[in-house]
Order: structure tokens, then C-alpha cells, then sequence
């Protein structure tokens, strides 16, 4: 696992609390922050596993 992938996991998970306490608050903005967040991290976390399954595609010498 690599920096990429925690990260990304990290602020989707974050996202998520975000945008459920902009539901609970009624602040839709919140909201759109915590999706936008969410969207972010999962790009991320996708970026990681590329790069992770690169490395064993391609391991150095």
C-alpha cells in the first residue's frame, strides 16, 4: 500500500463525514464539499493502485 492509496482512502473516508453532517445540519454546501472530497479521494486512491500495480508489472532490478 502506498502513500497514494492511504491518502485517498483517508479523504474519501473524511468526504463521507463531511457530507453526513451537512445532511444532518442541513447545510448544503457541507454537502457538496464532503461528495467533492469523496471524488477526490477515490481519484487518488485509484492513482495509488496504478502506481502499486506498476510496480509489480515493471519491478526494478
Amino acid at each position: 500500500m502506498n502513500t497514494n492509496q492511504v491518502h485517498g482512502t483517508f479523504k474519501d473516508y473524511i468526504g463521507k463525514v463531511q457530507e453526513q453532517a451537512g445532511k444532518l445540519t442541513g447545510n448544503r454546501g457541507q454537502q457538496l464539499r464532503g461528495l467533492q472530497r469523496q471524488v477526490l479521494g477515490r481519484a487518488e486512491r485509484r492513482l495509488g493502485d496504478f502506481q502499486q500495480a506498476a510496480k509489480h508489472a515493471f519491478p526494478a532490478n
